[in-house]
């Protein structure tokens, strides 16, 4: 927080999604002691999350790029699907596998193929000895942009100069798991994916299942890469946004609201003033940018017509004019195969009036509560081959914090959590899903210069699946990072005397199964490495 002071310190995240694979989970009796503060080198960046499951069966191995990011410069490359594998695939695995040291910022980058993007992802920040990363996920939904030869493009835009010495070394491969045997192919992918150019859609006119992809971060080192903690005009704080920190990404057919969501918070590996949170333990989400869904099935009458349609996005309570969005977007579809064309239309559209109230309160500290809110449900129907199927989709999104400040924003302080509730209707089986993000941190700067950062940062969900009042599939999941790093501002870093603490859970049980991990790190030593199911 305090970008135009404290943070300008240390930098933000400049623009150019997957897991981050841990190193070899620790024994309790084998945990390395460590220093008593940082040092010139740490550990890897490590986190809680799990690898991607494959079925044991024969694989193949495509490389997609491998590049230096030094500037802007994107990489440009083509693909092939690997011949060996055929196209029954089970499972589709990309991974990144990057190194970098030195010193830089951290930079967010993306990898299309086809023109789709695939991967959106951050960096770490490295130690001036080098670290090493890994990030990896399924990919197994772009099977039919992966199933014929397309263009690759990759940008992890970067500086490298006298001060920013970290060039980004990165490899990215695609490894292609069979289906043989009792391993069948992947259930349920879409029949085609096609990148959303110039907000423009026409899809197969037999299309019956509609689903949009949008990759939205704020970023840019500006003051959207920190929207949450923006103030309105009035008030004394040095990110300004005329209607407060209330953020709603949106989707529209022709103009139509057809899609609202929250926007996930993400924080980079240099947010929140202090990278000593992050050189190991990232915060959720950091190196995995998951899109936003949107179902648009209720649109495929209309969509289907064989003309061309605007689909947009946008974000709601950005200032006019102000730029750090980015809102890369994909379209899956599923094709009827019994109908050349599948007609319907939309029967119901209910937009709720979106909420945004903020009140700013003079005083020591200064004190802005903001709440915000939207609803919207719409229906649709269409004659399939299989009968008429009414889709019905319905999402809330509501949004609570409390932003408190004091002179020269020092202590700077931010409890807030945002709920995306979305429940979607095809026939007869309902898809709830209820999305809880969360935030309570402080930074303050004592009177010896000494930056300190306490935050929590949580990623929740649920889902249920239910059919005629009985539940077919559940899930869970709990990701909670909490971090407590300190140093010196305004030295030299070998005269920062930096500490720091970080812990991560990751939780995820249901009707699959479990997966419970929690990692502990000190002075970018990882302690503890603990997995419960």
């Amino acid at each position: 927080m305090r970008q135009r002071k404290i943070m300008s310190v240390i930098g933000g995240l400049t623009l150019a999604a997957g897991l981050l694979l841990a190193a070899p989970a620790a024994h309790a009796d084998e945990a390395p002691t460590p220093p008593a503060e940082f040092t010139t080198d740490w550990h890897d960046p490590v986190t809680a999350a799990p690898p991607v499951a494959t079925p044991g069966t024969r694989s193949c191995e495509v490389t997609l790029a491998q590049v230096q990011f030094r500037d802007f410069t994107p990489y440009k490359g083509s693909y092939a699907p690997p011949k060996e594998c055929g196209t029954r695939w089970n499972k589709v695995v990309l991974r990144l596998e990057g190194k970098v040291k030195g010193r830089q910022y951290d930079r967010l980058g993306y990898l299309t193929v086809g023109g789709v993007e695939i991967l959106r992802t951050s960096t770490p920040e490295p130690s001036p000895e080098g670290i090493a990363w890994s990030v990896e996920k399924d990919v197994t939904r772009y099977r039919d942009t992966l199933s014929r030869p397309q263009s690759v493009e990759m940008l992890i835009g970067n500086v490298v100069d006298e001060t920013y010495t970290g060039v980004l070394d990165v490899r990215v491969t695609l490894t292609f798991h069979t289906a043989q045997g009792a391993v069948r192919p992947a259930a349920g992918t879409p029949d085609r994916v096609l990148p959303l150019d110039d907000a423009t859609l026409t899809t197969p006119r037999n299309t019956e299942r509609i689903l949009a992809e949008v990759y939205a971060t704020g970023s840019g080192g500006g003051c959207e890469e920190f929207w949450y903690l923006t103030v309105p005009d009035a008030a004394p704080y040095s990110c300004k946004a005329t209607d407060g920190p209330y953020r709603e990404v949106r989707i529209s057919v022709d103009g139509q609201l057809a899609g609202i969501a929250a926007p996930f918070p993400h924080v980079w590996t240099g947010g929140w003033s202090n990278p000593f949170l992050w050189y190991v333990t990232p915060a959720p989400r950091a190196f995995d940018v998951q899109p936003i869904v949107y179902d648009l099935t209720p649109f495929a009458g209309v969509l289907n017509d064989g003309r061309a349609h605007r689909v947009e996005v946008s974000v709601g309570g950005v200032p006019a004019g102000r730029s750090g969005w980015s809102v890369p977007a994909n379209v899956l579809l599923w094709q009827d195969a019994g109908r050349q064309v599948v007609t319907g239309a939309v029967d119901r559209h209910e937009a709720g009036t979106p909420r945004n109230s903020t009140v700013h309160t003079p005083g020591s500290p200064d004190r802005l509560d903001t709440t915000g809110g939207h609803t919207l449900t719409v229906s649709g129907h269409l004659n399939t081959s299989h009968g008429r199927v009414v889709t019905t989709v319905t999402r809330t999104v509501d949004h609570l914090s409390s932003h408190r400040w004091g002179a020269d924003e020092n202590p700077d302080a931010l409890t807030a959590y945002w709920t995306d509730d979305e429940t979607v209707t095809a026939g007869r089986t309902a898809t709830r899903t209820h999305r809880r993000y969360t935030m309570d941190g402080e930074i303050t700067v004592d009177a010896g210069n000494r930056l300190r950062t306490v935050l929590t940062v949580g990623d929740r969900s649920s889902v249920d699946v239910v059919r005629d009042g009985r539940r077919l599939s559940w899930s869970r999941l709990d990701d909670t990072y909490t971090g407590d790093a300190s140093f010196t501002l305004g030295v030299p870093r070998e005269q920062r005397h930096a500490i720091g603490t970080s812990t991560e859970r990751y939780r995820a049980y249901g009707s699959d199964g479990c997966y419970d991990r929690s990692l502990k790190t000190v002075q970018g030593t990882l302690v503890e490495d603990l997995r419960r199911c």
